[in-house]
């Protein structure tokens, strides 16, 4: 079940307390396209890289939902900072469905960091002990500060059939382009890492057709009470972000607000006009009901896992939709409130105008396109094929 105990709470604590830092920090790690170490160092004391490590490799072994509520808080100061430690996390999650040598190594120190490139553009070729792999990796989110990368490719065969595959191979075996110039969460350090002849042990490489017609019993369970299922985990998790910017925004145009009029106009005092408020209760109604859908999907996710059940096709898809939805109501909120602050919030030491921009960009993600999400979600409902296997 949950874990809603001194452990979640003692990091939250500790993440909470570092906002303010974080948000000083912000037009630093944006200006130098990758996060301060203090930040890294802050949330890394907090035991942030720690939340979905396994508890028998020291780490807290804290639930979908706990993991969400403290990126969500960490969004708060700095959705960069946020959105690098998703990612950490939630592949040090997907670490924990692997076979047991694998964990051992990636684990021996429980704050995993690890990054990785998720689409199919490298190749692992067969050797003696292993593999050897090549290829480019674009958006690898976090490779400048991981201790791994997560990779995926195909295995090519002699023959020359393929099957899908995941490396986990240590960062430092990785060249990392200086390519990572965005208008938008720019200190993700988001660059290319490319991989040229690098030998893989075979226990570091996890090939998912192997585990076809494989008795269930002889195969890695994630620890009890987190078998989320590995999309529904992805796309519900990576809301935190974007529930947390909305939070820090709203907290943001409040700040500013005493004081401020609007301008050529007789009013003195923005907060006073009707529309300033209607803007405000709107932003914060959005926020409220995208920390609702969130809340009813980790819910949903929490008594499957705790069940040791699949969700189902339809609720899979639900995952989905809503988490689009979610993030698309926080996206709303943000620009509700960057319209309603004046020109003066396009100054780049306003945090306020990062935060918008930042959550723009994340918006256009892949995971999490309103559009596509929409549309298998749609599918489902009405029956269909939902023409995907993201699910």
């Amino acid at each position: 079940m949950a874990d809603n105990g001194t452990g979640v709470a003692a990091v939250l604590d500790a993440v909470r307390s570092t906002v303010p830092r974080l948000r000083e920090n912000g037009l630093e790690a944006e200006s130098d396209r990758w996060l301060p170490e203090e930040n890294i160092e802050l949330l890394d004391k907090a035991g942030v890289f720690r939340m979905a490590t396994p508890r028998r490799f020291g780490g807290l072994e804290l639930s979908l939902e706990d993991q969400s509520t403290v990126l969500a808080e960490i969004a708060r100061g700095c959705p960069a900072s946020s959105w690098v430690a998703m990612v950490w996390v939630s592949s040090a999650w997907m670490v924990s469905l692997y076979p047991e040598p694998l964990q051992q190594e990636v684990f021996s120190g429980p704050s995993a960091r690890i990054s990785g490139g998720f689409s199919p553009t490298g190749t692992l070729t067969p050797t003696e002990g292993g593999y050897v792999l090549n290829g480019r990796w674009g958006f690898n989110s976090g490779c400048q500060g991981a201790d791994w990368n997560m990779m995926l490719a195909f295995v090519e065969r002699p023959d020359g059939s393929r099957d899908d595959a995941i490396a986990l191979v240590p960062a430092s075996e990785f060249t990392f382009a200086d390519d990572w110039h965005a208008s938008a969460l720019a200190a993700t350090g988001s660059a290319t890492a490319t991989a040229e002849d690098v030998f893989v042990p075979a226990h570091l490489v996890v090939i998912p057709a192997e585990a076809e017609g494989v008795d269930p019993a002889d195969l890695p369970l994630p620890p009890a009470g987190r078998g989320y299922g590995l999309y529904s985990f992805l796309f519900s998790q990576a809301v935190a972000t974007f529930v947390g910017i909305a939070r820090g925004a709203h907290e943001l145009f409040l700040e500013r607000l005493p004081g401020r009029g609007i301008s050529n106009t007789p009013w003195t005092e923005q907060s006073e006009h009707p529309l300033t408020q209607i803007q405000v209760a709107s932003a914060a109604s959005r926020i409220a009901a995208a920390e609702a859908l969130a809340g009813t999907m980790y819910r949903l996710l929490q008594e499957r896992a705790d069940a040791g059940e699949e969700p189902t096709l339809r609720e899979r898809a639900a995952v989905r939709g809503h988490s689009a939805f979610a993030a698309q109501l926080a996206k709303e909120a943000v620009e509700i409130l960057y319209n309603a602050s004046g020109a003066s919030v396009i100054r780049r030491d306003v945090p306020l105008q990062r935060f918008h921009r930042d959550i723009q960009g994340l918006a256009l993600h892949g995971w999490i396109l309103l559009s596509a999400n929409m549309e298998v979600y749609g599918r489902v409902l009405l029956g269909l094929d939902p023409e995907t296997p993201l699910l």
